[in-house]
């Protein structure tokens, strides 16, 4: 039986200031990225490095510059505070607060002109996250957990995310960004879920995670995952009411393994059913 430890990131002790410009200045950061993800967006003038030695890792100059913008505004607004982002690493801080910044998360779909990639913010204090923007730009739409918030923002305006409650494993959607979900056997635990839901979809990167807190997904499992891909969307799904841990319910904020599901009781059901995955 796993016991399921939730990070207790709201209770930071962050201060009704604090928080305020906190999201103020994610918001910002949020703008500036929209600006220089958007200028190479399906343009002809991308192209890709890898970062990898072996197999394909791509990098574009829209990932350097949309991490550039949002390190300059932070080096303006917050300069106490540390950042983790995933082109130029770790900058420390004295604060306790993080930055966690993936300028584009989904470079692959960004390549192929797909718009389910994103630019991730989170924010995070000694225990896990305490606030998050999941943004898309391409198509206008911005979700945002923590301090008391869950939206969405878009072109038709503001409204609230709520999680989807009472959905049981036979009648839930699940997602996952690879369908080979890892190693071997991270594949065979996550095929043991897949083969109890009713819709298991692949290759959305951070926006399965948006549309977990939206309410139009249920299950999100993944594998092999960095802190800066799962800071923001854990501070989102949380803030709509949903849960995210580890494959054995412990807190997943360092990445990892990751199970994000829209209830407790589903996350228990999918929780037992991943059991131990050994490589």
């Amino acid at each position: 039986m796993h016991e399921v430890q939730r990070p207790a990131g709201a209770s930071a002790g962050i201060s009704p200031d604090t928080a305020a410009g906190i999201v103020a200045t994610a918001h910002r950061l949020a703008d500036a990225a929209r600006v220089e993800t958007l200028r190479l967006f399906r343009s002809p003038d991308l192209h890709p490095d890898n970062k990898a030695q072996k197999g394909f890792d791509p990098v574009t100059e829209a990932d350097r510059a949309s991490e550039r913008a949002m390190r300059a505004i932070l080096a303006e607004a917050r300069p106490d505070d540390a950042i983790l982002g995933e082109e130029f690493g770790a900058q420390p801080g004295t604060s306790g607060l993080t930055w966690v910044l993936d300028p584009i998360d989904g470079t692959r779909a960004f390549m192929a002109g797909a718009p389910s990639w994103g630019v991730l913010i989170g924010v995070t204090a000694a225990d896990g996250p305490i606030y998050g923007i999941v943004d898309q730009p391409h198509l206008g739409e911005r979700f945002e957990g923590g301090f008391g918030r869950a939206s969405l923002s878009d072109r038709a305006g503001t409204r609230a995310l709520a999680a989807r409650q009472g959905v049981d494993l036979a009648q839930a959607t699940l997602m996952t960004t690879y369908p080979e979900v890892g190693s071997p056997a991270e594949h065979a635990a996550f095929r043991r879920v897949a083969d109890r839901v009713r819709l298991t979809r692949y290759g959305l990167d951070c926006y399965a995670y948006a549309l977990l807190a939206a309410g139009h997904v249920d299950l999100v499992i993944e594998a092999g995952l960095q802190a800066y891909d799962v800071a923001a969307p854990i501070a989102v799904v949380q803030a709509a009411g949903g849960i995210v841990t580890d494959w054995q319910g412990r807190p997943a904020h360092g990445g990892g393994r990751i199970l994000a599901a829209g209830s407790p009781a589903l996350h228990a059901q999918a929780l037992a059913l991943l059991g131990p995955a050994d490589d």
